[in-house]
């Protein structure tokens, strides 16, 4: 994930070529709060995470990456994912102990990420067909491996075009989901040219079977305001019509991106503005040195979402 503010310009000429998502209506007001975990290798666990139990809440391991680091530097792999979380103490055993413990989370796992060992990761493929069919091959395997029930798409850089990325990822998830597999899926963009193209022209030809927009929010500067939080949310439901958008901030330590108390109050304003589908914080990683007092809080105000 990206803690750095990145330019909003998206060409117009594009965006007027993209096929129309999928007419739906815009979300209202909901409880869905998510929290990326274990990219960090610090030893958080899910039980040291507070769950509030008026949430829905779904952990996301971070990340796997089809990448391989038996080579130096490490080298992209053709849709064949392996894991870099912790698994060894996020394993597939503590999943099914917290989501038996807690019938509101579900776990999920987030594709690609930005660096693997300090360097770019890039969406790099052999072809559409090849990667996709080690793709589906790969994390169905970790995905019953570890109970996992959905996937999330966090690619930041890109050595394809737009249409061939969307083709590649709009099949893989239309393959998981068909196959039940996964139960959900969702996409984590930030505001930059590149990635934005990227991600809309996936939006375009699949937005009907992503369920979730995880906004990198928290990737603006860091004297962004309140209103231009709220301002940037309304240029994503634009930028994404008929999604699910969640709002979101970084318990990292960080003087570059949106201040946590700024993120948390332009929630509030989304809230009482009947917007609010739900919130995503990078990463628990962080949280802990805080004692959890952010996701707390965000959960807090999710739970006495007042419905529209």
């Amino acid at each position: 994930m990206v803690q750095m503010a990145s330019s909003k310009l998206i060409a117009v000429a594009f965006l007027s070529s993209l096929v129309a998502a999928p007419t739906m209506t815009t979300a209202a007001n909901s409880n869905l709060f998510r929290d990326y975990i274990g990219a960090i290798f610090n030893g958080v666990r899910f039980t040291d995470v507070p769950i509030n139990p008026g949430v829905r809440f779904d952990f996301i391991l971070a990340f796997v990456i089809d990448y391989t680091t038996a080579t130096e530097p490490p080298t992209p792999t053709d849709g064949r994912f392996n894991i870099f979380w912790q698994s060894s103490v996020l394993s597939a055993s503590a999943v099914a102990s917290i989501k038996q413990s807690n019938p509101n989370v579900r776990v999920a796992v987030s594709l690609g990420g930005a660096t693997v060992n300090g360097r770019p990761v890039f969406f790099n493929i052999t072809s559409v067909d090849s990667w996709v069919q080690n793709a589906v091959a790969s994390l169905t395997g970790i995905v019953q491996e570890y109970n996992l029930d959905g996937i999330d798409i966090d690619y930041e850089q890109f050595q394809v075009d737009p249409a061939t990325f969307a083709e590649c990822v709009g099949r893989l998830v239309t393959a998981l989901k068909s196959s039940g597999v996964i139960k959900f899926a969702s996409i984590a963009p930030f505001d930059n040219a590149d990635v934005q193209r990227h991600y809309q022209a996936l939006w375009a030809g699949y937005g009907s079977v992503i369920d979730y927009v995880n906004f990198q929010f928290y990737a603006y500067s860091a004297s962004t305001t309140e209103a231009q939080y709220v301002s940037h949310f309304d240029d994503q439901i634009a930028n994404y019509p008929g999604g699910n958008i969640l709002a979101s901030f970084t318990t990292a330590p960080t003087t570059t991106s949106v201040p946590i108390n700024t993120s948390l109050n332009a929630c509030r304003t989304l809230q009482s503005q009947g917007k609010l589908y739900g919130i995503f914080i990078w990463a628990a990683d962080h949280s802990r040195s805080q004692g959890f007092r952010f996701d707390t809080q965000a959960q807090a105000l999710l739970a006495n979402a007042p419905s529209y």
